[in-house]
Formats: structure tokens, sequence, C-alpha cells
């Protein structure tokens, strides 16, 4: 993974980002020598997005298998909401 360093933002704006992601889909970027964030192309970010979703809609599967859900009113949901 590639490392941006804040001050490079600070002097070559964006370019410094491209340089980063030249050669890998993602790029830490360093405040004071500590990695504080990351940057990614668009297409990296959407694909690891579906992966969330993907495995999201495959819990929310289990869930329904397994039986773990609830049927209520949304007068009973709320007050079961406000309990937590």
């Amino acid at each position: 993974m590639g490392s941006i360093r804040a001050n490079a933002l600070k002097t070559q704006g964006v370019s410094a980002i491209a340089e980063a992601l030249a050669d890998a889909p993602e790029a830490m970027v360093s405040v004071r020598g500590q990695d504080r964030f990351v940057v990614m192309d668009i297409e990296h970010y959407r694909y690891l997005r579906e992966c969330e979703l993907t495995a999201a809609l495959a819990e929310s599967q289990a869930d329904l298998a397994a039986g773990r859900f609830v049927v209520e009113s949304v007068e009973a949901h709320l007050k079961r909401l406000a309990k937590l």
C-alpha cells in the first residue's frame, strides 16, 4: 500500500494522491508520522461498498433462515427500541 505524508498533500494536492494510487488501489495518509487516513480510487471504493452490502445481505438471509427476527407493529417496534 502506498503512503502519502500530509505535508505532500499540502504542497502537491491531488497530484500526490494520484501518484500514490498509480501502483496500488489505496494509500495511507500519515500525519506527523502516524497513519491517519486512507485514500482510494473510486472504483476500489465502489467494490468495497459492494462487498459490504453483499455481506450484510448474507447476514440478513442467515438471520431469516435461523428465525432470528421479530414480526411486530411499528408502535411495538418503537417501544422496544426505546427500551434499549
